[in-house]
């Protein structure tokens, strides 16, 4: 067999594929055989692309720019095995390899699982480890997956333990759900910030995220101003706003504070941006 059934068609903002001249460019990862829960992460990258039709020209309310004039491009969906975690990870490298070295990228998930292999290739690319910004009702940190040694729960713990991250410069926003202490606190017991959240129940605005922005800068100008990964798990809001993400925890963020983060976070040195676990119709807008 060589179709990929879940393969979205139609690309992101209607853009052209990306090629030579593409600056940034967006790919599917259309894959959620670690999930534990619900799954339809697969179906991701399809509904993502397919709500962004309705953006039209993409002028953005706050920035005043659109990707349509920044040379963006599809790169549509990677051709993965979908019923092997490790079959998946091997397939993916080479595929990742050429796409970061042509492209500023945002992957479109998928399970969380698929944010390790990423890592790992920029890493290897950059040549050192990276600062993540990590949106998640789950801190991701458990040292196995319901008996197996890896999946979508563990990426954080495998990514720290790989010294493809720097440990000070990990920052976890929205972690809320339950779990032994030694998981819930791991990132911030290897020097890393945890802003869960609780901690940011009723703070919204930028003023009022001001100190948590502080922290986030401070560390990356410690430690030389690394290339950021930004990675977003839906989860990480109330399911009020995202009712249809595989695992969903009650108390979370609200869309507004999470705009208010990625707007405030814009000037970091980004070397790309993960959207996982929108499991479609439910979690996308209609």
């Amino acid at each position: 067999m060589t179709s990929f059934a879940f393969h979205s068609h139609g690309a992101f903002l209607k853009t052209p594929p990306a090629d030579a001249h593409s600056r940034y460019a967006v790919a599917g990862v259309p894959w959620d055989g670690a999930v534990t829960n619900r799954p339809g992460a697969r179906f991701g990258p399809q509904a993502i692309r397919q709500a962004s039709h309705m953006l039209c020209d993409a002028i953005h309310p706050f920035f005043d720019v659109s990707p349509l004039n920044a040379s963006l491009g599809d790169a549509g969906d990677l051709p993965l095995p979908n019923t092997n975690l490790e079959r998946m990870r091997e397939a993916m490298a080479p595929l990742v390899h050429d796409l970061i070295r042509a492209h500023h990228m945002v992957w479109l998930g998928g399970d969380h699982s698929i944010t390790l292999p990423l890592l790992r290739a920029y890493k290897a690319w950059l040549g050192r480890p990276l600062a993540v910004v990590h949106f998640d009702a789950h801190c991701d940190t458990w040292t196995d997956h319901f008996g197996e040694p890896s999946g979508h729960g563990t990426w954080v713990y495998e990514a720290i333990q790989e010294e493809l991250v720097i440990p000070e410069c990990f920052t976890q926003i929205g972690i809320r759900s339950s779990g032994e202490r030694a998981a819930r606190e791991y990132v911030r017991d290897q020097g890393g910030l945890i802003y869960t959240a609780r901690d940011l129940r009723g703070l919204e605005s930028p003023q009022q995220l001001a100190p948590m922005f502080g922290g986030i800068r401070s560390r990356l100008a410690e430690h030389g101003h690394p290339a950021v990964y930004l990675s977003l798990d839906i989860d990480c809001l109330d399911p009020a706003f995202a009712p249809g993400t595989g695992t969903p925890e009650p108390g979370g963020m609200t869309t507004n504070q999470v705009l208010s983060v990625l707007e405030e976070l814009s000037t970091c040195p980004s070397s790309a941006w993960t959207a996982s676990r929108w499991p479609p119709p439910t979690t996308m807008p209609s």
